[in-house]
This record gives structure tokens, C-alpha cells and sequence, in this order.
């Protein structure tokens, strides 16, 4: 009896020591990874249009409402798991839509802020149509969660406000490689499209949009206007109190045809959100419309038509597109 009572509690002993060790193992090798990931993080301090912050990399779980970031961040492989996914730009439908991401914050005119508690994002990239909403992101992540604004700043030059974006998302999300060539990609179009210009030619910028026409103002317009800045663009028309709206100025279309354009640059709004069955859109509004049909880019073929998405990606790799189509179009028409 007494060697039997010796060997059960050896085994005991035995199996106690194996259940300890083996619990330790289990510790020391979570505590291993948590070192690990610890010892990956990295500090970096940020200035967007709110403030300085204080970020620690790197971020997984990236929710996303600014549109000028959504081709960028979807080209660089960013994780993204909140997106209004009714303003993703339907060329980005692929990579960014209901299978890919965990919440759908619908769009700007009806939000569903709450989905985004739920997706648990660990940094928010917000912005354009969402900028309205910072104060109301911010209070639903709390304070930990970082919601960064790099909307281009009214009365900043846009070239640089661009610049500035790309940057900071590249160091935020380790693509500095990646933004840089994004940035020398915007310059090298930039300044291709600035020799290639000739003053003496007029500009005129139309935004087309529920079967209108409406007048971009140079400088504040809706995407063209700053193109008038950037290149030295001359125009054909300017008219007092121009504004950035989303659909153009109103201007008649016999206005635009007295001030006989060179040039017509087009952003097709329609293009990005639909144009209704049967209505014209874009250059065939243009070119169909009686009262142009003297006007001397109609007459020439000197139309630009921004790509269709336009209205819903305006970023840095847009704007980059957008310049080289036009330098090539001033070039082959010296």
C-alpha cells in the first residue's frame, strides 16, 4: 500500500511540474509576440487640419471616408474596414465593397456613423464629403483612435495641399517609396502640361450634369478651377461670384458660345454617378448642342473630358492623369 500511494503521488508531482511548465511556455511565448509587437510599433507625430497628433504604427483595422484616399490607400494594399461605400468611385468597386470591408457608413447625405464602433478601426482617415461629420467621428472612436483630416485647405495652393496628403499617408501606412513616386509623378505632369500650354489660347471649363451644362469658375471651381492657377490657363469667360458648386455654376450655353473658347475642358459629373436613361452627358452634350457648333474648340475637336470618375476620385493620381491628358492634347495640337 505504501509503495502504491508513493507512486501515485510521483505521477501527481510529475504532472504538475508538466502542466506549470507548459503554462509558463504558453506566458513566456505570448509575452514574446506582445514584445514583438511592441518592439515593431513606431512613434510619429502628424499635423493634419485639426492638430498635432501623436500616432502609434503600424495600423490593421483603417476606416476610411475621405474620397481623394480611397485609390491610394486600395493601390497600396491598406486594409480597410469602414468605408461609405455608396461614394467609393465605382472604378474601385473591386477592391473596396460590401465583401471587403466589415461596415458600409452609407454616404455623406445619410450617414451610418454608429457602423463604425462596430468595425473597431484603429485610425480613421476622413475628408471631403465626410469632413462635416469630424467632430461626431471623433467622439464615436474616442479619443484613442486617431481621425485624421488632409482635405486640401481652402486658399492653400492645391498642388501642394495634394502633395501634403500623399505624403502623410505615405509615412502613416509605410508606403513613403510608393507616395514619393506618386508625388513625382504629379510634377513631372504638372510641368509637362505647363510648357505645353500656349497663353494665347482660351479656356473654358464646363461641368455637365443632369443633361446641364455648368460653368467652373477659374480658381474656385469644381476641380478645373485650380487647373487655371497651376497652368497659367487664360479664359475664355470669367463671371463674377464664382462658386465650387458640386453641379457648375449657371451660365447660358449662348454665353459660353459668345466667348469662343479654344479649349473645353469637361468634368462629367454624370460619369461618377449615373446619367439618367437616355440623357447625353459629357462630350456629347457638348458637341450635340446647337448653340456650340461654331465655337472653335467644337470646331477644332479641342475637348477634354476628365476620366468618368472624376467627380467621385479627385486625387493626387486623378489630377496626375488628367494633366498628362492634357499635355498631350496641347502637344499634338502645336
Amino acid at each position: 500500500m505504501t509503495i502504491r500511494r508513493t507512486l501515485v503521488a510521483s505521477v501527481a508531482t510529475v504532472t504538475a511540474a508538466a502542466l506549470l511548465a507548459s503554462c509558463s511556455s504558453t506566458e513566456s511565448s505570448q509575452s514574446t509576440e506582445t514584445s514583438a509587437a511592441a518592439a515593431d510599433a513606431t512613434t510619429l507625430t502628424i499635423e493634419d487640419n485639426t492638430g498635432s497628433h501623436e500616432l502609434t504604427l503600424p495600423y490593421d483595422r483603417v476606416a476610411v471616408t475621405d474620397n481623394r484616399s480611397f485609390e491610394i490607400l486600395a493601390d497600396w494594399g491598406v486594409d480597410i474596414v469602414a468605408a461609405p461605400l455608396k461614394l467609393v468611385p465605382k472604378t474601385l468597386s473591386d477592391k473596396i465593397n460590401a465583401d471587403t470591408v466589415e461596415a458600409d457608413l452609407g454616404s455623406h447625405k445619410e450617414p451610418d456613423l454608429e457602423a463604425l464602433v462596430a468595425a473597431d478601426p484603429q485610425i480613421v482617415i476622413n475628408g471631403q464629403r465626410f469632413e462635416q461629420y469630424q467632430e461626431d467621428l471623433q467622439e464615436l472612436v474616442g479619443d484613442e483612435v486617431p481621425v485624421l483630416d488632409f482635405e486640401p485647405r481652402d486658399g492653400k495652393d492645391l498642388p501642394a495641399e495634394l502633395i501634403r496628403q500623399t505624403e502623410a499617408l505615405g509615412q502613416i501606412f509605410g508606403h513613403e517609396e510608393d507616395a514619393a513616386k506618386l508625388v513625382d509623378d504629379f510634377n513631372k505632369a504638372l510641368e509637362r502640361a505647363k510648357k505645353a500650354y500656349d497663353p494665347s489660347k482660351k479656356i473654358m471649363a464646363v461641368n455637365t450634369s443632369g443633361g446641364e451644362i455648368g460653368y467652373i469658375a477659374p480658381h474656385e471651381g469644381r476641380f478645373f478651377g485650380p487647373y487655371f492657377d497651376m497652368l497659367g490657363l487664360t479664359p475664355s469667360l470669367e463671371v463674377e461670384n464664382g462658386s465650387n458648386n458640386h453641379e457648375g455654376d449657371d451660365i447660358s450655353v449662348e454665353a459660353i458660345a459668345e466667348s469662343n473658347p479654344d479649349w473645353i475642358f469637361i468634368m462629367d459629373r454624370d460619369g461618377a454617378i449615373g446619367a439618367k436613361d437616355g440623357q447625353l452627358h459629357g462630350e456629347a452634350l457638348i458637341k450635340d448642342n446647337a448653340a456650340l457648333q461654331n465655337v472653335a474648340a467644337v470646331k477644332d475637336g479641342h475637348i477634354i473630358t476628365a476620366p468618368e470618375d472624376t467627380y467621385t476620385n479627385e486625387n493626387i493620381i486623378t489630377y496626375t492623369e488628367v494633366l498628362n491628358q492634357i499635355a498631350d492634347a496641347f502637344e499634338s495640337a502645336k
